[in-house]
């Protein structure tokens, strides 16, 4: 079904219904894996981004709606949940979430520092571990570059004392590629964190390739533009040769574009939707396109 018929459907349904309606279509072992080179680590290329969609504060109804969302994730084989101090309450919105649905163990969590000041930046690190309610962080990242080289130094000594398994640095626009590419030259850092979709490809010039030759996993924000590609396509059909990736919708198309790059690791779309996150989560299962396709997908986006 498409993404918009399906959002149709489910308005209609109560939400016991809603929460019990991710278990239609999966083969819950389908899932995709790809490794983190720096530690081995096997983990799901589709993820769930937390900006805006799970800053719900104490509201107890969207409360809901959210904890369907994290257990559809963690039932279709899916465990990355990126958050941010930036995101209001997101964070201790899924530790409280995560907690009560016993699966806070089964999820990969990154968060980010995102302040000045080597004091500042702790506290703000052990607030969000209490928040998100993990007392080992599976990555922790430099939000936007801010005071990047004072918390660098952190998180390198936290990860040696133990204190957090990853460590990476992120931004979403274009012109911090030459700082970002710095950085992956001079640290050993785990995981770098970028926009790239099939409108805004300037990532495989030079930060993907030199991501894979350095042994650095990827995050992807922004697949989808901020909803302009949903805004490009409405109204129009799937070609007919989509599905020879197992493509059944305009999200999978967008998101199996992305990682059918091997130099990514995991794509984060953010939603508060379990249509949705059915439908996000599929784009990691099956096959991916190839370079043929991939410029067949762009094409057509032209």
């Amino acid at each position: 079904m498409k993404r918009r018929k399906t959002l149709k459907v489910l308005t209609s349904l109560s939400l016991s219904s809603l929460i019990g309606m991710h278990h239609l279509n999966f083969d819950f072992n389908s899932m995709i894996k790809r490794e983190v080179p720096k530690t081995g680590a096997q983990i799901p290329i589709v993820g769930l981004g937390t900006w805006q969609t799970f800053d719900v504060g104490n509201n107890a109804e969207e409360r809901k709606i959210r904890s369907a969302v994290l257990k559809a994730l963690v039932d279709a084989g899916a465990s990355v949940v990126d958050s941010s101090p930036m995101y209001g309450s997101s964070e201790r919105v899924v530790g409280d979430l995560a907690t009560a649905l016993e699966i806070n163990d089964k999820l990969f969590m990154a968060t980010k520092v995102w302040t000045s000041g080597r004091e500042a930046g702790i506290r703000q690190m052990k607030q969000s571990m209490a928040k998100m309610q993990k007392p080992k962080m599976d990555l922790m990242q430099i939000h936007n570059l801010v005071d990047w080289k004072t918390h660098m130094r952190t998180l390198q000594d936290w990860k040696a004392e133990g204190r957090i398994k990853h460590i990476g640095i992120t931004h979403y626009l274009e012109s911090a590629y030459g700082r970002l590419e710095s950085i992956m030259k001079d640290y050993p850092i785990d995981f770098v964190q970028l926009n790239y979709s099939i409108k805004s490809r300037d990532a495989e010039n030079r930060l993907l390739p030199l991501a894979k030759d350095k042994g650095i996993a990827v995050l992807v924000n922004g697949p989808y533009e901020s909803g302009s590609l949903f805004r490009t396509t409405r109204g129009k059909e799937l070609p007919e040769w989509a599905a020879a990736f197992d493509c059944e919708s305009w999200g999978q198309f967008f998101l199996k574009y992305i990682l059918s790059n091997e130099a990514v690791t995991c794509v984060i779309p953010g939603t508060s939707k379990v249509s949705h996150l059915t439908d996000n989560m599929k784009a990691g299962m099956g096959r991916m396109p190839d370079a043929k396709t991939r410029k067949m997908m762009i094409d057509l986006l032209r």
